[in-house]
């Protein structure tokens, strides 16, 4: 059986809306721990002005069994991010889905705290289902505009599975936000996803906070089926190491190469090319790549 998610909660002097953080969706996934660690030791320190309104709940590790593994899922190979809303009885996964999803819930808000995890890169950037209620789907675009990372990508509500889908059903506004990656703990990250979600509660009321430079770049809202779904995007057609001809944030041209896929059979190398045109915003950095799996994720610049 999952163990209770350890989660902390901070509660202001006046009544206002309730913020779900999350961190460790999966468990290689680093710069969220740190930064919601930071958070609960910022709203801790005596010194900190407390939440002027409302509640935060922080939980920095949701996928501890995935954790301890050093890997995306845990040992029942279950993604947690297409298992919600999981089940109470069973396997660990699914379990953890259950919990998550009740806490997703309760809250008023949600901001869930990802990266590309050991084997890819992610642009800085902060996403959302594009909601079919027009209030949610406005809060989330002030929330994730508040965020402050370079890109905002609103994607499609139809995607199952998630986090953000037991919002979506929950009538709950949420955002995801992803940095970087690749089994690294970059502190420039960590002080973004701290910031960033200081900068969301001073949008909704909850404490107060000197709005920040703006650092959008690129806004795109993508409504088409899969937009939003990584993995799936120039799937290698062969097992084998990837050697790639492009970098993350990278303008690219639809046709233009990614890079290489080498079969371990020594046969020719695969060349992979981009299915459309704009930035490279994932990219593969672990070589060593299944079938089917991705090797990066161009985000057309068709701004919303």
């Amino acid at each position: 059986m999952s163990a209770p998610l350890k989660q902390f909660e901070f509660s202001g002097a006046e009544p206002g809306p309730r913020l779900l953080i999350t961190g460790a969706v999966h468990g290689d996934e680093f710069e969220p721990i740190f930064a919601i660690r930071r958070l609960i030791s910022y709203f801790q320190d005596q010194a900190t002005p407390p939440l002027a309104r409302g509640g935060v709940t922080l939980i920095p590790v949701v996928n501890e069994a995935a954790f301890l593994r050093g890997h995306r899922c845990a040992e029942d190979g279950l993604d947690l991010a297409r298992t919600c809303p999981g089940s109470e009885v069973g396997s660990i996964t699914e379990q953890t889905a259950w919990r998550l999803s009740a806490a997703i819930r309760q809250a008023d808000f949600y901001i869930d705290l990802h990266t590309g995890g050991t084997e890819l890169a992610v642009q800085p950037l902060a996403g959302y289902m594009l909601h079919p209620n027009p209030h949610v789907l406005a809060h989330q675009r002030r929330m994730a505009r508040a965020f402050n990372l370079p890109i905002i990508w609103g994607t499609s509500s139809e995607l199952e599975g998630r986090s953000l889908s037991v919002a979506r059903d929950a009538q709950v506004p949420a955002i995801y936000c992803e940095y970087l990656g690749s089994a690294v703990c970059d502190p420039v990250g960590i002080d973004a996803y701290f910031n960033g979600c200081l900068n969301v509660m001073a949008e909704l009321g909850m404490l107060e906070r000197t709005r920040a430079a703006n650092l959008v770049e690129h806004v795109v809202e993508n409504p088409r089926p899969n937009s939003g779904h990584m993995q799936v995007c120039n799937p290698s057609p062969v097992t084998g190491y990837f050697e790639s001809h492009v970098t993350l944030g990278q303008p690219i041209s639809r046709g233009e190469s990614l890079g290489f896929v080498f079969p371990l059979d020594g046969g020719s190398p695969v060349p992979i090319t981009a299915t459309e045109s704009g930035l490279v915003i994932v990219l593969r950095t672990f070589p060593r790549i299944r079938e089917g799996e991705s090797v990066g994720v161009i985000l057309e610049l068709t701004e919303g």
